[in-house]
């Protein structure tokens, strides 16, 4: 006779951690820190929303990235 198991995945967070929007837009100068806040709200459970942006400020490269939180409507 086998044994066999259930495994059920944790329920869903309905609501995005420590009180943050459902929405954000990610601006910053287009470097190394700006990639890693976006990898961290991506490893929190946020999801990309279209395509980022880049502008020329005369100095530097600012870029945004929108993101949300899954089973936003937008």
């Amino acid at each position: 006779m086998t044994a066999t198991t259930t495994s059920t995945s944790p329920a869903p967070v309905s609501t995005p951690p420590e009180g943050l929007p459902a929405y954000r837009l990610l601006t910053g100068p287009d470097d190394a820190s700006f990639c890693r806040r976006v990898s961290d709200a991506l490893a929190m459970g946020y999801r990309l929303y279209g395509s980022p942006a880049a502008t020329f400020n005369g100095q530097t490269v600012i870029v945004a990235q929108a993101i949300v939180w899954p089973g936003t409507v937008v």
